[in-house]
């Protein structure tokens, strides 16, 4: 069936949104009510879809539902998730519930009620290039609109402002097991394609996981739930030294608020990289519940005296990996701690080995001279996740979950997608449509007293050293 054509208008757009993953999402959803600004946003994809192969039954997300599209930001917004419980009439039960950690696949409903209601959104349209035009002072965005094969229908150009990139992230599979990866008909999946081939994994002589993080341990339990007792035949191997639980204590959540990616954000080059590289046990670690039902699964199937037939290794990398005859797969692991070595024969391979953000280059390669780059050939984005740009252009090209360098760890958090559109939205606008809190943690990431919040009872201001004359630092 063929898509109506698209028309842009005449007059340009005052933001064109790349991409509709739940950031774009969200600042689509809090830009609506904006009636002065003209929006536009565009995916490749023919419906949100938001890690499809991962929604397991009865996986939750790792945030509270109050991080929704909209609510830290506007709790009031028409686009709430209780909104939408109370289109579904089903705030009632959501209430008995008691439901803190709403399920997964929830969350993907209510982001899809948003993008089939919300006005403004594009799907099956592929943007192909952004460049800047000097003589109109606009940015220009080439689109391909796709019919529902995928194939290109018709081509479009829009004129606008400022653009936003919210392309999201792709799936990462090492580099021994790309060849296998991309080979056809043999069994090695990442972990977004995990429900696509459940059956056949269920139905597999032999199943290795690969990955130490939330995925991977959400994957070897859905798979030790539906096996035989007995006959399990699991493999469940990680780099990381332990299937160690993600930090979720509440001065350790305070990472992720807006407080520490300002702190982040004005910390040196060097430090940023330092610190992003040793903060993984703030965001790939292993949720304690889902640790704790591994363990009882396992544990109930030694109630008759035997041990499951599962194996369990932290502290192991892939480095080679191989075919033998035609069915099966040889891992060469090593271990980091031992630094032994051993292969391992298997029917099946899942890489829960996470995703890297997606490449801009292509994408901004009309803007490539423009862009000012980090002393590692990264975008430089602002405080206000602007790229940097060279002076003469006049227009805004904003970036969600690309900062990771420049932001920190919350950089791909839901808690903190309102926070960040609403930065968008208020920077673009001049104004405070969306009054921001000026202290959001207890926590103080520095010597520098964060602004006080008006009416709060005034707190011991820290003096940093250089300020008092009669401290010196010694060797």
């Amino acid at each position: 069936m063929a898509h109506p054509p698209h028309h842009e208008p005449a007059a340009p757009r005052d933001l064109t949104g790349i991409g509709i993953g739940p950031f774009n999402l969200s600042l689509a959803a809090l830009a609506q009510p904006l009636t002065q600004l003209d929006t536009v946003f565009y995916e490749q994809r023919p419906r949100f879809d938001w890690h499809p192969g991962l929604l397991i039954e009865g996986t939750t997300l790792q945030v509270p539902f109050l991080a929704d599209l909209v609510t830290l930001a506007d709790p009031t917004s028409n686009w709430t998730f209780l909104q939408y419980l109370r289109t579904r009439d089903r705030l009632y039960p959501f209430y008995f519930a008691e439901r803190f950690h709403i399920h997964r696949a929830e969350y993907d409903a209510y982001c899809r009620w948003v993008s089939e209601n919300l006005p403004g959104l594009h799907f099956s349209h592929q943007v192909d290039a952004v460049r800047w035009n000097p003589q109109r002072a606009l940015f220009e965005v080439d689109f391909t609109q796709l019919d529902a094969d995928g194939e290109a229908e018709a081509l479009g150009r829009t004129y606008t402002r400022n653009i936003v990139l919210g392309i999201g992230s792709t799936p990462h599979i090492p580099s021994p097991l790309k060849p296998l990866a991309d080979a056809p008909g043999v069994p090695v999946l990442h972990a977004a394609d995990y429900l696509d081939h459940r059956d056949a994994l269920l139905a597999a002589g032999h199943v290795t996981v690969v990955g130490s993080g939330q995925s991977g341990a959400e994957i070897f339990l859905d798979l030790l739930r539906h096996r035989p007792t007995g006959r399990e035949r699991l493999h469940w191997i990680g780099r990381t030294e332990a299937f160690a639980p993600m930090e979720y204590s509440k001065l350790g959540l305070e990472h992720f608020t807006p407080d520490y990616t300002r702190y982040f954000h004005a910390l040196t080059e060097p430090v940023r990289d330092q610190l992003v590289a040793r903060q993984g046990q703030l965001h790939k670690g292993i949720d304690a519940g889902t640790l704790a039902a591994i363990h009882d699964e396992l544990y109930r199937r030694t109630l008759d005296g035997g041990w499951p037939d599962a194996v369990l290794t932290p502290g192991v990398q892939v480095r080679t990996a191989g075919r033998m005859a035609t069915t099966k797969i040889e891992l060469h692991l090593e271990h980091t701690q031992q630094h032994t070595r051993t292969r391992l024969t298997t029917d099946a391979v899942v890489l829960a080995t996470g995703y890297h953000e997606r490449p801009l280059d292509q994408l901004l390669a009309g803007l490539d001279p423009y862009l000012r780059r980090d002393s590692s050939e990264r975008p430089r984005v602002d405080e206000h996740h602007r790229l940097v740009l060279d002076p003469t252009i006049t227009g805004t090209a904003f970036v969600q979950n690309a900062e990771l360098h420049t932001h920190g760890v919350g950089t791909p958090d839901l808690g903190l997608a309102a926070h960040r559109s609403a930065t968008i939205l208020n920077t673009l606008t001049g104004k405070d449509p969306y009054p921001l809190p000026p202290r959001t943690a207890f926590t103080t990431f520095g010597l520098e007293q964060p602004a006080a919040v008006p009416g709060a009872r005034q707190t011991h201001r820290l003096t940093p050293l250089t300020d008092r004359a009669h401290d010196t630092v010694k060797p």
